[in-house]
């Protein structure tokens, strides 16, 4: 039996203290917001300035201009940044820097021409709006088409011998253009962009191939993608931009036309292989549908190296 002197005794220790409450836990850090891209656009020939945006590819890009100025989507032929004006170095390509102003230029006259294909090259360098339309980019001085004025750059071409070419990329209708006869008369119906009254009886040509103009300002662009949702992305690297440029001279030599996000796509998949070879493999798988045949690939490759060691 515990006697009083033990009892007294335990009654006297120290009382243990008790473990603090755990603290409470913190709350999961909200997801971080996407910010809210708003780009301003007009008409190039003249209109009020509308806001769009929510748009994730070129298709979806045109919508977005068409509802707001309540027009047809098939109505625009292209658009150009910054620019009023039918100026290709301004071209809407896959990229749009986050402050820019877009200016969608729309279907004007309809105008149709003979040619007669006097020599195997026309001196046409063809492009397209990502959403159906091809268009000449560049005209060669001296060539069969330098010589025919009613054809200008910005023109799209809407049928080749009445049959229509609309819904064709650019490299489908470069290879039909080569592979009509020569000495052989042939018509081309063309679409003229609608122009305001100062730019009336434009006509741009070019025989030199200059750098294409930045279609970026700020740190930041949105990129545009024909597969996939539209990414902010940085600004490209010296490397990027100048491998880009080299691949679309390779373009308009080889195929006839200039596509600068092809170029940048082609620079993206180099990044992820070691060889021409392997290069050569991940382009079929990317860009089967072009068959790049294979001097073009390597030329491509030795390109892209030439452009990483010079921007170092």
């Amino acid at each position: 039996m515990e006697g009083a002197a033990a009892r007294e005794a335990r009654g006297a220790e120290t009382p243990r203290a008790s473990a603090p409450p755990p603290a409470p836990s913190e709350p999961p850090a909200a997801p971080r917001a996407r910010p809210r891209l708003v780009f301003r656009t007009q008409l190039a020939h003249g209109s009020p300035t509308g806001k769009i945006e929510g748009f994730t590819n070129v298709r979806e890009l045109y919508a977005k201009i068409a509802e707001a100025f309540g027009i047809a989507p098939t109505e625009i032929l292209f658009c150009t940044l910054n620019s009023h004006k039918v100026d290709m170095q301004k071209l809407l390509g896959g990229q749009i820097g986050l402050e820019d102003f877009i200016f969608a230029h729309v279907r004007g006259e309809t105008k149709e021409v003979e040619v007669t294909k006097t020599e195997d090259a026309l001196g046409l360098t063809i492009t397209d709006n990502g959403a159906g339309y091809a268009f000449i980019k560049r005209i060669k001085e001296g060539s069969i088409i330098n010589r025919i004025e009613a054809v200008c750059v910005g023109d799209s071409i809407e049928a080749i011998n009445d049959h229509s070419i609309v819904g064709c990329r650019h490299y489908e209708v470069a290879k039909m253009l080569r592979e009509l006869p020569k000495s052989q008369p042939f018509t081309l119906r063309l679409v003229q962009p609608k122009r305001a009254f100062d730019m009336i009886g434009q006509r741009s040509r070019s025989s030199k191939c200059p750098v294409e103009a930045k279609v970026t300002s700020g740190r930041e662009t949105l990129r545009l993608r024909s597969g996939g949702a539209a990414t902010v992305e940085e600004v490209p690297s010296e490397f990027e931009e100048e491998a880009s440029r080299k691949v679309d001279d390779l373009l308009e030599s080889y195929m006839g036309i200039r596509d600068p996000e092809l170029a940048s796509t082609m620079v993206e998949t180099s990044k992820k292989t070691a060889s021409a070879q392997e290069f050569a493999r991940c382009l079929d798988s990317v860009l089967g549908e072009f068959a790049f045949p294979d001097e073009f690939v390597v030329e491509v490759w030795a390109a892209i190296g030439e452009a990483r060691e010079a921007c170092g």
